[in-house]
């Protein structure tokens, strides 16, 4: 079975993007190298899990006697990435995402395994047809130095912020053509 892993080292670009009007947004984990690019579909909730996930990573690297990684606190003004996403053909849908640390290279990194059909334990990898039939597993394997994965954090938590505002009573998102609200019951 072979596996196609896509792996960006040290990336010009990561970044979470969306595409779509706020509540038709659909969200985008874009990686470019050089002129390689790879664009994975996630949901807006995995987005937060995963930029809140590494700031507590680098929020506890940062504890470390005399920070011998160099985590900043913030965002470097240098990292700030506002632009728009590159053109968007998206290689696959996130299923899972593992998140993790490299000390050797002072790196987050990230695993992203295709969305299946069928249901799969943790450990198991998705497996998807090349084109001669064979089964291939396919990851996208994502490194970023601390500065990197901060801004990458920032960016992503204020992606999902620019949503619909939540309604102050049920917490729900506002629609644009309204919306109804449904308190529970005491």
């Amino acid at each position: 079975m072979p596996l196609r892993v896509h792996e960006f080292d040290w990336p010009d670009r990561a970044v979470i993007g969306t595409v779509g009007p706020p509540g038709a947004r659909t969200f985008y984990l874009q990686v470019r190298s050089g002129t390689r690019v790879m664009c994975v579909a996630l949901e807006k909730q995995q987005s937060d899990l995963l930029a809140e996930k590494i700031d507590e990573i680098l929020d506890q690297l940062i504890t470390v006697e005399g920070n011998p990684f160099s985590v900043p606190s913030g965002t470097p003004p240098e990292l700030v990435d506002n632009d728009q996403l590159d053109a968007v053909e998206e290689d696959f849908r996130i299923g899972a995402i593992n998140l993790g640390w490299d000390p050797t290279t002072a790196q987050v990194v990230i695993e992203a395994y295709p969305l299946s059909d069928v249901e799969v334990d943790a450990d198991d990898v998705v497996q998807m047809p090349d084109e001669d039939g064979i089964p291939e597993t396919e990851i996208l394997v994502l490194r970023m130095p601390v500065g990197t994965a901060r801004a990458f954090a920032k960016r992503t938590r204020e992606i999902v912020g620019a949503g619909r505002p939540a309604c102050p009573l049920c917490g729900y998102p506002v629609d644009l053509d309204g919306h109804t609200c449904t308190l529970p019951e005491d």
